[in-house]
């Protein structure tokens, strides 16, 4: 069997790697990109702080970057290839770069080396988590189905031979009484030919008796006894009359193979259109090498401490701001560097700090609801409802085109913070969807039907997502709240207990929580994953007035919009 180095381990091997410390005997979970050392993460802090190397690039041991074979320049033997010629697309030499290709870029060999080889990491991964297990699903399904169609087959043949056994009792039952009444009917009419044939019997020894006696006459010499006698005896009797049987007509039935058919019954293939077998979407979570990085992984463990040590308790204002440049607080989404975005119904759009400092101002079309969201990356994405485009606005504020929705008017944004999706809220001519794009903006999901073929959403104006992949809509027209999973399959709809529910702003929290603005009782509701009301974590009582949009900042702080200009923050967990 083939033996691999450290460095050769495959991707997915379950293998034990140890630190490439000297004397270091420690279970390697990192690499360094530029001494291409495993480390464990002792030697890794150790060497983050050395003046000598705190600089390298340090990454988790199954994201590092794939050090260059060593591949020797065909042209000139005793140099190694290590950079790539960006025009010819060729490895080269340095000596090549010189001499054959004046005038040409060239890039990194190594770095490319690195890209190509966590593309084929991440494709593998792919294979691994969704397209081998999916198909073996797949594979499972045809056989499950074969055995059912046996099964199914094997039924009809019960049911075919059914039908003709009790066809053929009811034929047998039908011939057997025909044959009684011909039996009847013969032993009727022998019974009236007997008697006639006696008849004709009887009156032929009658008639041979006479001709006896005449003949008696003839030879008779007594004439006085033939003169009275044959006068007395010349009358004869007549020929008895009868009548012929009339035998009973056989009446064959008339039919074909079709009318046996209509008795027995047919075999007939539904006229349905194959059911196409579900390919269940590919996850957007499947772990990639190229997106993943340690300071991630460092938030997403502090976070996760974080999360066994809050609850919900008594709710505390923390602080209070107006903010500048918009005639009221319709939507707040959390920027980067402890900023927020803010919208009123008029289009106007604004970067504040988190005290309300105005940063910066842009002027769009829309005018309602859940309309923009910041990125991973830091980049303020919102909807053009003219156009029908979601534009972006990158840090150095060039605003392009980002996103074309077609005949679709977009009415709602949420950038996923587990792996950076696009979720849009979308309206046409009466009918609603929610779709998912990835991070370059290409369309990966429509959501739009729950599996009874039932529209899910009416007017989805805010959209957000929760720690465990859920999708909820503020869907105003539904008066609910409508969650589903990942895969877009209806979890449920949260409408409040009370009459009158008008949800607007929507977010959620560390713990999962879906908090909700109600614009029919101007409170915010606190729901659980499942959609079970938990409390009301804001009532007129506390002095909220009209509140219409929500964030948590990085601080689990909650900021309240208004339909003024005000934001409160409040500090809800602890």
């Amino acid at each position: 069997m083939m033996a691999f180095s450290k460095s050769q381990i495959p991707f997915t091997a379950q293998h034990y790697l140890v630190c490439g410390t000297e004397e270091c005997e420690k279970n390697c979970q990192f690499y360094c990109n530029d001494c291409h050392q495993q480390m464990c993460e002792q030697c890794r802090d150790v060497h983050q702080k050395s003046p000598d190397t705190k600089k390298h690039e340090v990454a988790p041991y199954q994201q590092r970057k794939r050090q260059l074979p060593e591949v020797k320049c065909h042209i000139h033997v005793n140099r190694y290839v290590d950079m790539l010629c960006e025009q010819c697309q060729v490895p080269v030499c340095s000596k090549c770069a010189t001499k054959d290709h004046g005038g040409h870029t060239f890039i990194d060999l190594e770095t490319v080396y690195a890209e190509k080889c966590a593309i084929c990491l991440n494709e593998i991964n792919k294979i691994e988590e969704y397209f081998l297990p999916t198909s073996q699903d797949l594979l499972e399904s045809t056989k499950n189905d074969s055995t059912e169609i046996k099964k199914i087959m094997e039924s009809l043949r019960t049911s075919i031979r059914t039908a003709a056994e009790s066809l053929k009792s009811m034929v047998d039952a039908v011939t057997s009484d025909n044959i009684k009444q011909v039996n009847e009917q013969e032993k009727s009419l022998l019974q009236l030919l007997n008697a006639q044939e006696k008849k004709y019997n009887d009156y032929i020894s009658y008639i041979n008796e006479h001709v006896k006696k005449f003949h008696g006459y003839l030879f008779s010499k007594n004439l006085q006894i033939l003169m009275s006698e044959i006068t007395k005896n010349l009358k004869i009797d007549p020929i008895p009359v009868t009548t012929k049987p009339v035998p009973p007509v056989f009446t064959a039935g008339q039919y074909s193979k079709e009318d046996v058919t209509k008795l027995l019954g047919r075999i007939t293939v539904p006229d349905t259109k194959p059911e196409v077998r579900e390919i269940k979407p590919i996850e957007t979570h499947v772990s990639t090498q190229l997106k993943s990085t340690e300071k991630h992984n460092k938030q997403d463990r502090e976070k996760s401490d974080m999360k066994q040590t809050l609850s919900l308790s008594s709710l505390t204002k923390v602080r209070e701001f107006t903010v500048p440049g918009v005639n009221c607080v319709w939507h707040i989404s959390l920027g980067k560097s402890g900023t927020l975005w803010v919208s009123d119904n008029d289009g106007n759009l604004v970067q504040i700090d988190l005290q309300g400092n105005q940063l910066q101002k842009i002027q769009t079309s829309s005018n309602s609801g859940g309309y923009h969201t910041v990125t991973q990356d830091g980049v303020l994405i919102f909807t053009d409802k003219h156009k029908n485009v979601i534009k972006m606005i990158t840090q150095d504020n060039t605003m392009t085109e980002f996103i074309k929705t077609g005949d679709w008017v977009p009415i709602s944004l949420h950038s996923s913070h587990i792996n950076g999706d696009i979720l849009v809220g979308m309206v046409k001519d009466g009918k609603a969807k929610v779709t998912r794009y990835n991070k370059t903006g290409e369309e990966i999901q429509n959501i739009q039907r729950d599996n009874k073929g039932q529209g899910l959403y009416s007017y989805p104006h805010y959209i957000t997502e929760n720690i465990n992949g859920d999708v909820y809509t503020s869907d105003f027209n539904k008066h609910a709240v409508v969650a589903v999973n990942k895969s877009g399959q209806h979890r449920f709809s949260y409408a409040c207990q009370r009459s009158g529910f008008w949800p607007n702003g929507i977010c959620t929290d560390l713990l999962g929580h879906i908090i909700v603005c109600d614009g029919w009782s101007d409170t915010v509701n606190v729901v659980d994953q499942d959609g079970q009301f938990l409390s009301l974590l804001l009532t007129g009582q506390q002095g909220i007035m009209y509140p219409r949009s929500l964030c948590v900042d990085d601080e689990n702080n909650l900021h309240v919009g208004q339909f003024n200009t005000t934001v409160k923050v409040y500090k809800y967990l602890q």
